[in-house]
């Protein structure tokens, strides 16, 4: 199985990236792909450019067996649909479950997505929560994928389940180290210290 990450990374701090590790390690999952989007569908503009988040990406997961960075929402024209994504990711992967990761809130947003209806035709979806965290039941009734307990049970379909992940939560927001820079605060120790330092460099420019 391939984790599927995507975001803005803008930029990308330790809330991203202790998770994912957790995720890839608790499911045996091959690796971890963390996807840059271009023109994100649901929100503003980022704040860097996207060469900017590419080189903090790398500096941040370039040292982490399994982890992997994915270019090709950058490379694509228009908005940053997932669910192109996931087809395109379904056609370098044949036979390999996907595994998108995304936390409760992004989940809960889904049906705000593009096509979302498609999403687990192509992928499982793998839910980062707070310990005893449950889903909305009522919630779940239109989504066509099956709740299931292990990463186990992920490995025996191709897509179509849903598992709910306890992974360390840490508080750390992108918008809240944009604030910081912004006012002329540290934002050092929410991130590793290379990607600090050149965001710094890219910031004081």
């Amino acid at each position: 199985m391939i984790g599927i990450l995507g975001g803005t990374f803008d930029p990308v701090h330790y809330g991203h990236l202790r998770p994912a590790l957790e995720v890839m390690e608790s499911l045996g999952l091959e690796q971890m792909r963390f996807i840059p989007n271009s023109i994100p569908p649901h929100r503003e503009q980022p704040w860097l450019d996207s060469q900017q988040r590419l080189q903090l990406l790398q500096l941040a997961i370039g040292d982490q067996p399994g982890f992997e960075l994915d270019q090709r929402e950058l490379e694509r024209t228009g908005h940053s649909y997932m669910v192109d994504t996931l087809a395109s990711l379904q056609d370098d992967f044949p036979g390999t479950p996907l595994c998108l990761v995304l936390g409760m809130d992004a989940f809960m947003g889904l049906k705000d997505w593009y096509q979302w209806q498609r999403i687990p035709g192509l992928c499982h979806l793998v839910v980062t929560t707070r310990p005893g965290a449950v889903l909305d039941q009522a919630f779940l009734q239109d989504i066509p994928a099956e709740l299931v307990n292990s990463a186990d049970e992920l490995g025996l379909k191709a897509h179509g389940r849903i598992l709910l992940k306890s992974v360390t939560q840490l508080d750390i927001s992108a918008s809240q180290i944009r604030q910081a820079l912004k006012q002329g605060r540290s934002a050092r120790y929410l991130m590793p210290d290379a990607v600090y330092d050149k965001l710094l460099t890219m910031v004081n420019d």
